[in-house]
């Protein structure tokens, strides 16, 4: 009867789809649209949230000095109107838009862009994006919490700023476009005592109307918002707790708009083969790699050769069969199509036997019990249960810990849980197209702290010199020599296993008829997973 109701309801929205058809192609505005999630947000701070679930809705309500152009990687000006950079690669001054306003009424101005670099920076703020700025003059005296002042971050006057670096870095203007990088107002910081998470204050395309935890968040149309005609539509409601197979149901009813969460393993094949969901299934490619962490500081994880073991025990073409074919293996960091991708390296072939033999090298030739943590969103919790299976065939016995995607992200920053994390979900897209990005978040030493992602709590300061050096590299002649040292870390880093790469997943979307856009807009690199700013109500 599911089956039925399921084709009898497209065959409808098919027809609805060929009505709009006309309109696909010319922006509207006006109009509310309705997106679901099966997991809560957990922050709307820019300082703080780092999952792929709020990264498109803090983008919508904040906004930085650099951008991208929608649906692509090519960086623009945005708050700024204009910058120069200096023959030397370290001074960057940047020219401010007048009149841009945050939503509380008031002009944004360039003590605000100073203000919210040195809170990011902050120990006491916890961002996990902290070490992004790490080139910044000044930096490691703020991380290191002598003072709260950014030495290299100047207000010239208030509409310049001059941002000093210690080196040349090939990655800053990048840098500056992440959400970290957003203007916030200190006043509405201060008054949120503590949340600004759940109240946030932006110059953004969008405001946050309401929030009613665990239920839905309304977003409301910034009506002074400074790039005119944006955004399209008058406002957008994200409903959670939403199961994605129900979500899917209601959006081929017409009730939702985009299915937050993708379309479900088990109709994927469905929907890929049927013609007459061409138009609601959206595929893009994106830079990204799954993969499960071995805490390094936690015994029996603090063992080399358990993290090789774990490395060769795991099947991945069988986790890949569980998602329906929708990724390719990975055998090292980074993912194919990323500058310094080595495509000769090999990786940990699978040899249940090979991790036998180290794991008895190691001491454990009887294994031993640890814990998996998992995001509970299906197909997640039945790929921790085959990695649990591989892993029980050398001796490993594996408890699955389900959880929320917050509960997970704040298991990980500690180093007493979560031995073992499986990022599905989760797993990591590249905040910028560069190979910098795969390291310094997610495996550098400075990352390795509470709320941070360095889930392995991996730390190899050789490395991290290796990868400041590589950075400074920012000559356009230098750009081999760059990749080559870019491909030479993270071959050291599979040497270390601190993870287990798994799979490059495809990114799936679905919307409704309704919808208009590029395919671009709701797969976007970098406002990820729908540049909300730019698609509309047809």
């Amino acid at each position: 009867m599911k089956k039925l109701l399921l084709s009898q309801t497209v065959a409808a929205l098919v027809a609805l789809h060929a009505g709009f058809a006309c309109a696909a192609d010319t922006p509207k505005n006006g109009g509310t649209i309705t997106i679901t999630y099966q997991n809560d947000v957990s922050t709307l701070d820019p300082a703080i949230g780092y999952d792929w679930q709020n990264w498109s809705l803090i983008k919508s309500v904040f906004d930085r000095l650099m951008d991208y152009k929608p649906g692509t990687t090519d960086l623009v000006p945005s708050l700024a109107e204009s910058y120069t950079v200096s023959p030397d690669g370290t001074v960057y001054t940047f020219k401010l838009r007048h009149g841009v306003q945050f939503t509380n009424g008031r002009e944004m101005k360039a003590s605000d862009v100073k203000y919210s670099l040195e809170r990011t920076v902050n120990p006491k703020t916890q961002s996990p994006g902290a070490s992004f700025f790490a080139s910044i003059k000044g930096y490691q005296e703020v991380a290191d919490g002598k003072t709260t002042n950014l030495a290299g971050v100047k207000a010239l006057d208030d509409y310049t700023v001059q941002l000093t670096l210690t080196r040349p870095d090939a990655t800053f203007l990048q840098v500056l476009a992440l959400n970290f990088a957003s203007v916030v107002p200190k006043e509405a910081v201060e008054q949120a005592k503590g949340d600004f998470g759940h109240h946030p204050v932006g110059s953004g395309a969008f405001s946050l109307a309401s929030w009613q935890l665990g239920h839905e968040i309304v977003f409301k149309k910034n009506p002074n918002y400074f790039q005119k005609g944006l955004p399209r539509v008058d406002g957008m409601t994200f409903q959670i707790g939403q199961d994605p197979s129900v979500a899917l149901l209601r959006l081929e009813r017409g009730e939702v708009d985009i299915a937050g969460d993708g379309v479900p393993p088990a109709q994927y094949l469905q929907f890929r083969a049927d013609p007459r969901y061409k138009g609601l299934l959206v595929v893009g490619s994106q830079l990204e790699t799954s993969y499960l962490t071995l805490k390094t500081t936690l015994p029996p994880f603090d063992n080399l050769k358990v993290r090789q073991a774990v490395n060769m025990a795991i099947n991945k073409d069988h986790v890949i069969r569980i998602i329906n074919g929708r990724a390719k293996v990975a055998n090292q960091i980074l993912p194919p199509g990323m500058t310094a991708f080595d495509p000769a390296f090999k990786g940990y072939s699978y040899d249940p036997a090979g991790a036998k033999k180290l794991l008895a090298e190691a001491g454990y030739a009887k294994g031993f019990n640890t814990e998996l943590y998992v995001m509970n969103t299906d197909p997640q919790p039945r790929i921790a249960q085959a990695i649990q299976q591989d892993l029980a065939q050398v001796g490993i016995k594996v408890e699955i810990k389900s959880l929320e995607q917050s509960n997970i992200i704040a298991a990980g920053g500690t180093r007493d849980k979560a031995p073992m994390i499986w990022s599905g979900g989760m797993g990591w897209l590249a905040d910028f197209p560069d190979p910098s990005d795969f390291y310094g978040p997610i495996l550098s030493c400075s990352s390795a702290t509470p709320g941070g992602w360095n889930w392995a709590l991996y730390c190899n300061k050789a490395l991290d010199t290796a990868a400041t050096q590589a950075d400074s590299l920012v000559k356009p002649d230098q750009a081999a020599e760059r990749a080559a040292k870019w491909t030479g870390i993270y071959r050291q880093v599979m040497a270390d296993a601190p993870w287990v790469p798994v799979f490059n997943e495809a990114r799936i979307t679905v919307r409704s008829p309704r919808m208009g856009g590029a395919d671009a807009l709701y797969t976007d690199p970098v406002h990820y997973p729908v540049n909300y700013e730019n698609i509309w109500v047809k």
